[in-house]
């Protein structure tokens, strides 16, 4: 078949370039629209609902909302986990999908089971969906500032949530714009309980003459002077003055009360749950930028900007928008990092072609016939719908090196053909045809192999096949386009370039000096080729040593350009400390000179994508560029300066890169490296299990910090009501908990309605009457038949401990333990961690322990690769006896194959790379690319045992040892160009990689380690094993051949 597409191809080469034409044209046009990111997608399919339950403790949250939802949640189909957690007035519940998921399947199905508890929820309580977009959605970030002093934190509010907020989520892409920090303007009613008493009015009664006092309403139409008069009558709160006259009421004199008459009318800020800082000056206002799923993150973080200008022109006089966290930099810097490094690669590529040709007309088929692969993966991947990012790009990069190698040994070939055969314009094209029908169909086969040795890659699950399946599927696509090349557009290009008088193989110094430095080795392996595969298999031996000292890890740190500061603070923060230990870290990492801006967050932004409690700091840390630092001064350096010079008591610091530890956080919900999650039914029991762990971890070698979390360190004022008490009074449970929710917690009863604005209206008693337990246990209380009592009388009131948040995993509480590791590996760090945690921790019944983080990604990954590797290798070897048609040499290059590996191993140690799921998918591609080239040296090999075997046939004689020995040095010495050429371009190719910096560069090296130093032993495998291990076998069926008889000789059949 193969064969035949070679002939077809060269019988209608015009149509062959025409086509080749229109590949390479819209390869042209995919490169210029495929969108692009710097690292694939790697979060979850998720679908994230937010409950907002006003003024509710955690345990209220929980209960009431959190535990029907996650249990209702549980049930939909491909729901892989359910993550709630309960926060002071909030619920947030993520739902996890199975990989391959539509996200608005998901999201159609959470809708349609949320429907199904709608009725078990308290009332008003109404969940909404989070927007439908990922773990990489935050892709910019500005900040509100006015410098002027002319405009307070509620103004500049106001800006964001009022104007810019709606403007920019009419950006296409753009899922929705989340605001942090600032202060919401708010209307508050201050009750005075001593003239609600003199006056005889509840709580309750003020709180509905409020809402009762803020509608309008139509009054159909009339009809007058034979036109229609549509009726509508007023009565929003438009400002205080409506406020303060809301009426309540009248006095036993027949006066009116007004509200302002109990309460003194002000206007404050709301409470908050997040605060924003810029660079340890102050705080300011913040909006994020959430792209939705699937959206070109630089396109649309570059229509945002259009916006922001245009919008910048509306804001007032004094106020700015300044950019704090801009993904786009980062996309910039990867893709031009590994667009270099292509660039680079190729023109290596094509000066290693033309040195050893040296004939430039040859070279051009490479020149010509390499960008076109290339184009073509473009144009795959652009119909496919993938991102050009770090890891695609990367799927090309590795791959260029492979992609010239059938066009290399056909180029060579037919030199090599033209030195027995002059070539002129007669005779070119057929002996074009031959030379590529001689090495073709097994070259076609042999980048079969390297494209399907990849096939374990394509399993991989969750967040690592997310990570790496761009990769694979590029370099499959280029290796695929290569193979079609090789047996189409390459022999016509080879039949239109190379003409003319070709130089001889000895004439090239560069090959005269590659021969003369092979020949010993040679020779060795023609006296002594047992001996040569006793020295390979010991070699293959001392590649276990490196291998045992490896570590293993997931993934190495992706340097994204930007730090984040993440530490972990002592629970039960209350929003003033959390505003003085923002703006103290934020001074403190300003202070270096590498650091061009930090915008500091605390607390949650006002959106659902985004769970954080109020004892979490987020500070995106943007960093001036590398020339601009200090001599010297790398980034661990400077992470090592920043812990030493952030050092605040109660304070854990954590330095981490924003993309991947949000991705992390949204998946397993674990910001370090390892989690170690307790579940089971009692808070306190998984406090002191975490603890205890926490102290088993710490002494754990390579532990940098551990911290578990203190599950009931929050501090409740708990008011249990009598019930036998409120009953004497008349009163019931709700009316009770009417003044608790409202009068001591304060509570947004309606909101005004100026313009387009929206201001909520919060009722309360004034803090003097609510700041120790005896006021609160005094609090004046109006009962319904105008009795007065105090609070006290009807509760008990204490102060307790309790859980200052409360997090659940598929409906059981959790509490997590977090454990960053420093100065060694993760694989061997969390197995001996666990060893410790199962002697020294004792679990009581109904309690479990789970291992999270990194290290699931990374057990996940080692198990799907383990089962599906023999898989691949049953194909491969299938693809071997379908280029051989022989069991032997399949055998040979199979128990060769190791020494390939043996030098990746190596390179591996002497780097001190630990093993990871990129060094994995390293080794993948180079026992393909091993494959092939062992592959190209026995086709030489068997072609010119083949002519030797012709020859003695016509000689009437059998073959013989010398005629052998003839047949291995023609077949390896005199064709040592072609394949010295294959490796050099793998091997060279990769070099920019291996010694480039930049972003992605850290996983792109650890790709190209294995490789590289693979190759190298895959060289001696090539040159110096395979041979013997021919040379052994041949004398081996020589010894067993009968005498010469003609009419038992029979030809081999091609492929």
């Amino acid at each position: 078949m193969i064969a035949n597409l070679i002939r077809w191809s060269l019988h209608n080469r015009l149509l062959v370039l025409l086509l080749s034409l229109l590949l390479a044209g819209w390869g042209i046009h995919a490169l210029r629209s495929t969108p692009v990111d710097a690292i694939p997608d790697l979060s979850d399919v998720q679908v994230i609902i937010k409950t907002s339950y006003p003024g509710q403790a955690p345990r209220v949250v929980e209960s009431q909302v959190t535990y029907p939802i996650t249990t209702a949640m549980l049930a939909v189909p491909g729901a892989t986990a359910v993550r709630g957690y309960s926060y002071f007035g909030d619920s947030y519940i993520y739902v996890l999908f199975e990989d391959g998921t539509d996200l608005y399947w998901a999201r159609s199905r959470v809708l349609e089971y949320l429907s199904q508890i709608a009725s078990q929820l308290p009332d008003g309580v109404q969940p909404t969906l989070g927007p439908d977009a990922t773990g990489v959605g935050w892709v910019y970030q500005y900040a509100l500032v006015d410098r002027s002093g002319s405009h307070d934190l509620s103004e500049l509010r106001s800006l964001q949530d009022w104007f810019l907020r709606y403007e920019l989520q009419t950006v296409p892409g753009v899922a929705e714009v989340a605001t942090v920090g600032g202060k919401v303007r708010q209307y508050q009613v201050v009750l005075d309980p001593n003239k609600l008493r003199i006056y005889g009015i509840p709580v309750s009664k003020v709180k509905q003459a409020i809402q009762d006092s803020n509608r309008e309403i139509g009054g159909s139409v009339i009809e007058r002077a034979e036109a229609e008069h549509m009726v509508y009558a007023t009565g929003y709160i438009q400002g205080l003055d409506d406020l303060k006259d809301v009426p309540l009421g009248l006095s036993s004199q027949g006066t009116p009360i007004l509200l302002k008459d109990v309460a003194h009318i002000r206007v404050g800020p709301q409470m908050r749950r997040g605060i924003a800082e810029l660079d340890g000056e102050g705080e300011v206002v913040g909006g994020i930028i959430v792209m939705r799923s699937g959206e070109n993150a630089r396109a649309t973080i570059q229509r945002v900007k259009d916006k922001l200008e245009d919008l910048e022109m509306g804001l007032p006089e004094g106020v700015e928008i300044i950019e704090t966290y801009d993904r786009s930099a980062l996309i910039e810097r990867a893709v031009d990092n590994l667009g270099h490094r292509l660039v680079e690669e190729f023109i290596v590529v094509c000066l290693v072609c033309a040195l050893f040709l040296f004939h430039l007309r040859s070279s051009l088929v490479i020149i010509l016939s390499l960008p076109l692969g290339i184009l073509t993966a473009f144009a795959i991947m652009q119909w496919q719908g993938i991102n050009a990012n770090i890891m695609s790009l990367g799927g090309i990069a590795i791959a260029i090196g492979s992609m010239v190698d059938a066009a290399i040994v056909m180029i060579e070939n037919v030199h090599k053909h033209a030195e027995r055969e002059p070539l002129n314009d007669n005779n070119r094209w057929d002996l074009i045809q031959r030379a590529a029908l001689e090495v073709g169909p097994p070259l076609f086969f042999s980048l079969l192999i390297i494209t399907l040795s990849f096939l374990p890659v394509f399993t991989l699950q969750a967040q690592e096949g997310r990570l790496f399946t761009p990769l694979v599927y590029t370099k499959t696509y280029a290796m695929a386009a290569a193979a079609m090349l090789s047996v189409t557009l390459v022999p016509v290009l080879m039949g239109l370039f190379i003409r003319g008088r070709l130089p001889r193989e000895n004439q090239n110094p560069l090959n005269r000096l590659i021969i003369g430095a092979y020949r010993p080795f040679i020779q060795t392996v023609l006296r002594r080729p047992g001996q040569v595969l006793a020295v390979g298999f010991l070699l293959v031996a001392t590649g276990l040593w490196p291998v045992s000292q490896l570590g293993s890890e997931f993934m190495p740190a992706l340097d994204e350009g930007d730090l984040m500061y993440m530490p972990t603070t002592f629970p039960g923060l209350s929003i003033g400390k959390a505003q003085e230990l923002l703006q103290q870290t934020d001074k403190l990492i300003r202070t270096l000179p590498e650091v061009e801006r930090v915008f500091g967050k605390i607390g949650r932004a006002d959106t659902a994508t985004d769970p954080a409690p109020l004892t979490m700091i987020e500070t995106t840390i943007r960093l001036k560029p590398r020339d601009q630092w200090r001599p010297g001064m790398t980034l661990e350096k400077l992470t090592a300066e920043l812990d030493r010079l952030v050092d605040i008591p109660g304070v854990t610091n954590a330095w981490i890169m924003p993309i991947k530890t949000r991705i992390d956080m949204l998946s397993t919900g674990i910001k370090t490296p390892v989690g170690i999650k307790v579940a089971g039914p009692d808070l306190e029991v998984i406090q002191d299990i975490g603890q205890r762990i926490e102290e088993v971890v710490e002494q754990v070698p390579g532990t940098a910090s551990v911290y578990a979390e203190r599950v009931i360190d929050g501090r409740y004022a708990r008011v249990d009501i009598d019930r036998v008490r409120a009953a004497r009074f008349g009163l019931t449970i709700a009316d009770v908990q009417d003044v608790v929710s409202t009068a001591i917690g304060g509570m947004n009863v309606t909101e005004t309605v100026e313009g387009l604005e929206r201001y909520p209206v919060n009722i309360r008693y004034p803090r003097q009457y609510r700041d120790s337990e005896e006021k609160l246990r005094s609090l004046p209380i109006v009962t319904a038949d105008g009795r007065h009592i105090a609070l006290g009388q009807v509760t008990r009131i204490e102060v307790v401990a309790g859980p200052p948040m409360l997090k659940s995993e598929n409906a059981r509480l959790n509490g997590w333990v977090y454990a960053d590791i420093q100065g060694r590996d993760l694989g061997s760090y969390v197995t001996e961690a666990r060893q410790r945690v199962a002697a020294q921790v004792d679990l009581p019944a109904g309690y479990s322990i789970s291992w999270s983080g990194q290290y699931e990604h990374m057990q996940r990954a080692r198990e799907r690769l383990a089962l599906v590797a023999p898989l691949t290798l049953a194909v491969i070897l299938l693809l071997l006896y379908l280029i051989f048609r022989n069991v032997t040499e399949v055998l040979i290059l199979v128990a060769t194959l190791p020494l390939a590996l043996v030098g990746g191993a190596w390179l591996l140690y002497l780097l001190g790379y630990h093993l990871s799921v990129a060094v994995a998918v390293g080794f993948i591609a180079l026992a393909g690319v091993a494959v092939e080239t062992a592959v190209v040296m026995l086709v030489y090999l068997n072609q010119s045992y083949e002519r030797r075997l012709q020859r003695a046939t016509a000689e009437g004689r059998s073959l013989t040892a010398g005629d052998l020995r003839k047949a291995v040095i023609e077949g390896a010495l005199l064709r040592v160009r072609p394949k010295m050429m294959t490796v050099s371009t793998i091997i060279i190719g990769l070099l920019p990689i291996m010694l480039g910096r930049g972003t992605g560069s850290e996983v792109m090296r650890r790709i190209a380690a294995p490789m590289v130093g693979g190759m190298v032993s895959a060289t001696l495998l090539t040159l110096v094993v395979i041979p013997a291990a021919f040379l052994i076998w041949k004398r081996y069926t020589l010894g067993r051949a009968p005498k010469y008889d003609s009419a038992a000789v029979q030809q081999k059949t091609p492929l």
